[in-house]
C-alpha cells in the first residue's frame, strides 16, 4: 500500500500501476468480479472508483450502495486498492463532473451526500483513500449564483496591496486572483467535510489540462491539506499544444509540474490515457502499447508512485460509452493492458531500487508564472494570429525551453515560480530560465535578485518582465531589473512570424519581436548591429544573468528545430553538476534519471522515426545494464546506445567493479 506523508518521512514504497473500474447501473456481480481479477492477473495494485450520487439516491431519497459494494468486496477479494472518488449527484451528460457548488442548498446536498458515503465505504479493507472532487478548475470564473456571492465576499476582505505599479491605473485580475483562492477554498471545504467522519484516510485529487488551467492551481496552498497530488493526463484531451510525435514532451512536462507542485508530498497519475476514444475529447486517438510503456515510464521517472489509467473498462452507455478502456469488449487485456503489466512486472523485479528511488537533483529549472498566463489571456483581441501573442504563447515558450534541454539528455525541472525555493545560501551550480514571462510580479524582484546573486545563472528570453503583476509595463522609467539584467529595453520591433537573430556566431531562429537593450557598464554584449544591442551577459554578486529579448524558444520552437537554441544553452550549461547528458542533441529523444543512494536508472524514449545512436555522457565512474528495452535496442559499445522508433530503454547505472 501507499505511504503517505502521515508516517512522517518521504514517500516510500513501489510505485503502483492500476485502472480505474467504471460502475454504472445494469453491470453485473461476475462482471465485476471480473474486472478486479484482470487487475490482479496484470500486477495491477490500484484503483478509482466514481461514487456516482445519481447510482446510490432512490427516487424516494434513500441509499443504495450495494452495486458498488460488489466493487469494494472485489478490492478486498483480490488485493486491489481503491481510491473512492466522491461525485455528487449531476446530470448524466456531465462528465467530468460540476467544480463549484450552484447554490448554498446545493453545498449543504454535498455535503449530506458526503457523510453518507464516507461513512459507508470507510470500513471497507481495500479503501486507499479519497478524492474529494474530479478533476478541479474551471478555465474561468462561474457564472453562478454561489460563486459570484462568494466573489463578493472575497472582494470586501480585501486590503490594499502594498506595491500599487507607481500609482498608475491598472487592469483588474480580481476575477482571476479569487478563482486561484476559489479552487483552494472548495478543496479544502471537501477535505475537511471528509475529516469529519474519516480523519485518517490519505486524500488525494487529480487536477486537469494544466498547460491550459495552471494559473488556477494553488499547488503550495493545497500541500496543506492535501495528502497526495495527482494529475490527469489525455493526450486526446490535455494536449493540443503537442504533435503526437511530442506527446512524450507532453507527459515529461505534465509530470514535472505535477512533482514541483506537490514539493515534499507525493504525487500520482490518477489518470492516464488507456484506450480508444471516438467521439469524446478533442482529438481521437488510441495510444499505442509502445506510447502505454513510455507514459508509464516517463511518469515513474518523474517521481510518480503511481499511475492510474483511465480506464480498466468502459461505460455502456451516455457520453464515452464504449470508449477509453485497457480491456477489449470481451473482457480481455488489451496490448495496452499487457504493456502495462509488464512494466508492473519490472517494477516488481528490481523493488529494491524503485522502492526507495527519488528523482535525481535537477540543477536546472524551466519556471512559469501564473500573471504571465493571466496578462496574456486578459489582452486577447480578434485579429491576425501569431503564436506569441495568442493565449498559449507564454506556455508554450516555457515548454521549448523544456524541450530543447530534454533533446540534449537533460532532466528538467518545470514550475511555477512560487514553488522554486528562494531561500537557500547559495545557488551555485543552478539555472532558471523565463522565456517569454511577460509578468513578473513586484514580489518576486528581489527573490530572482537574490537567487543571482547567491551564485545562481539566470536565462531571460522574449518579453519577460514586459508587465508587473497590473499589467502595468515596467519598460522605461524605474525597470526593476536595471542592475541584475545589465541594462533596459530600448524597444520591441514587430518583425516577421520567423527571422533570424545572431547571438555571438550564432544564427538563432526567433519569433515576432526583436528586443534591442541599452546595456550598462560592464556588461558584455553577445550581440549587435551597429547600435542595436540584442543580447548581454551580466555578472552580478556570484551569479550571471544571459537576457537576449527576443522569443528564440518560441521561434525554435515553430521551426521544430532546436539546434540553434541548444547551442547556446550548452555553453551556458557549462559547469553545472550535470551527472548525465547527451554527447550531442538527439532530435525527438529524451532521458529520465531516478537515483538510489549511489545507483541510477536512466529511462530513454524515442519519438524521432529512426534507429538513433545516442552516447551517454556520465561524470561518475558508473556502468550501464540493460534492465527493459521494448525493442531491440541497448548499450552497444560503452557508452553507446542504440534505440529504435517509438522504443523505451532503462538502463541501472552502478560503480564499476
Amino acid at each position: 500500500m501507499l505511504k503517505f506523508k502521515k508516517m512522517k518521512n518521504l514517500p516510500k514504497g513501489l510505485p503502483l500501476i492500476g485502472a480505474e473500474v467504471f460502475i454504472e447501473p445494469g453491470q453485473t456481480a461476475l462482471e465485476i468480479d471480473t474486472w478486479f481479477k484482470r487487475l490482479k492477473e496484470c500486477g495491477m495494485k490500484l484503483t478509482r472508483i466514481r461514487l456516482f450520487e445519481s447510482d446510490m439516491r432512490g427516487a424516494q431519497g434513500g441509499w443504495d450502495f450495494s452495486l458498488f459494494d460488489e466493487a469494494f468486496r472485489a478490492g478486498e477479494k483480490y488485493g486491489i486498492q481503491i481510491y473512492g472518488n466522491l461525485f455528487p449527484a449531476t446530470d448524466f451528460t456531465d462528465v467530468g463532473g460540476f467544480k463549484f457548488p450552484k447554490t448554498k442548498g446545493h453545498l449543504e446536498e454535498i455535503a449530506v451526500y458526503i457523510k453518507e458515503v464516507v461513512l459507508h465505504f470507510k470500513t471497507f479493507k481495500s479503501l486507499a483513500g479519497w478524492v474529494p472532487i474530479n478533476e478541479p478548475g474551471s478555465g474561468n470564473l462561474p457564472q453562478e449564483e454561489f460563486s459570484l456571492e462568494r466573489f463578493e465576499q472575497w472582494k470586501k476582505q480585501l486590503g490594499q496591496d502594498s506595491y500599487q505599479s507607481w500609482g498608475f491605473r491598472t487592469l483588474d485580475f480580481s476575477p482571476e486572483k479569487f478563482l486561484l483562492y476559489y479552487n483552494t477554498w472548495f478543496l479544502k471545504w471537501l477535505t475537511g467535510q471528509i475529516r469529519l467522519y474519516d480523519p485518517m484516510a490519505p486524500i488525494h485529487v487529480n487536477n486537469h489540462a494544466i498547460f491550459q488551467h495552471a494559473a488556477e492551481y494553488d499547488f503550495p496552498a493545497w500541500r496543506t491539506f492535501l495528502d497526495s497530488l495527482g494529475g490527469s493526463a489525455h493526450a486526446s484531451w490535455h494536449f493540443n499544444y503537442f504533435s503526437r510525435t511530442k506527446y512524450a514532451v507532453a507527459m515529461s512536462a505534465n509530470s514535472e509540474m505535477l512533482r514541483s507542485g506537490a514539493g515534499p508530498i507525493p504525487w500520482l497519475m490518477t489518470e492516464l490515457q488507456g484506450g480508444n476514444n471516438i467521439y469524446s475529447a478533442f482529438n481521437p486517438l488510441c495510444p499505442t502499447a509502445n506510447e502505454i510503456t513510455q507514459w508509464l515510464w516517463i511518469t515513474i521517472a518523474s517521481g510518480s508512485k503511481g499511475t492510474v489509467f483511465w480506464c480498466l473498462n468502459s461505460r455502456r452507455s451516455g457520453f464515452e460509452a464504449g470508449e477509453w478502456a485497457m480491456l477489449d469488449y470481451q473482457n480481455q487485456p488489451s496490448d495496452r493492458m499487457q504493456a502495462a503489466a509488464e512494466a508492473a512486472e519490472l517494477l516488481e523485479k528490481h523493488a529494491g531500487f524503485f522502492s526507495e528511488a527519488m528523482v535525481a537533483t535537477c540543477c536546472v529549472q524551466v519556471l512559469y508564472i501564473r500573471e504571465s498566463l493571466w496578462v496574456e489571456k486578459k489582452l486577447q483581441v480578434p485579429g491576425t494570429f501569431y503564436p506569441g501573442r495568442a493565449e498559449g504563447g507564454v506556455m508554450k515558450s516555457a515548454l521549448a525551453y523544456f524541450e530543447a534541454l530534454g533533446e540534449m539528455g537533460i532532466h528538467v525541472g518545470f514550475g511555477e515560480i512560487s514553488e522554486f525555493d528562494f531561500d537557500k545560501n547559495d545557488y551555485s551550480g543552478q539555472m532558471l530560465l523565463l522565456a517569454q514571462q511577460i509578468s513578473i510580479p513586484s514580489r518576486y524582484w528581489k527573490a530572482l535578485e537574490s537567487f543571482v546573486e547567491k551564485g545562481g545563472k539566470l536565462f531571460v528570453d522574449g518579453l519577460s518582465a514586459y508587465y508587473d503583476e497590473n499589467a502595468c509595463t515596467l519598460m522605461g522609467r524605474g525597470f526593476p531589473f536595471l542592475k541584475l539584467f545589465g541594462g533596459q529595453v530600448r524597444e520591441f520591433k514587430m518583425m516577421e512570424s520567423l527571422f533570424c537573430l545572431p547571438v555571438g556566431k550564432i544564427d538563432a531562429p526567433a519569433h515576432l519581436w526583436r528586443g534591442t537593450i541599452l546595456p550598462g557598464a560592464g556588461v558584455v554584449v553577445l550581440s549587435r548591429k551597429g547600435d542595436d544591442v540584442f543580447a548581454v551577459r551580466n555578472d552580478y554578486g556570484k551569479g550571471q544573468v544571459l537576457w537576449i529579448p527576443s522569443l528564440l524558444g518560441l521561434g525554435a520552437r515553430l521551426e521544430d528545430n532546436y539546434s540553434a537554441l541548444q547551442e547556446i544553452l550548452g555553453r551556458e550549461l557549462a559547469g553545472l553538476p550535470l551527472v548525465f547528458r547527451f554527447e550531442k542533441p538527439v532530435k525527438n529523444v529524451l532521458m529520465k534519471v531516478l537515483k538510489n543512494e549511489a545507483d541510477y536508472v536512466t529511462v530513454l524514449v524515442n519519438k524521432s522515426g529512426m534507429v538513433q545512436q545516442v552516447r551517454i555522457l556520465c561524470d561518475l565512474k558508473l556502468e550501464p545494464i540493460l534492465l527493459f528495452a521494448d525493442g531491440h535496442g541497448g548499450p552497444d559499445q560503452g557508452l553507446e546506445m542504440v534505440i529504435n522508433p517509438e522504443e523505451t530503454l532503462l538502463l541501472k547505472w552502478s560503480a564499476r567493479g
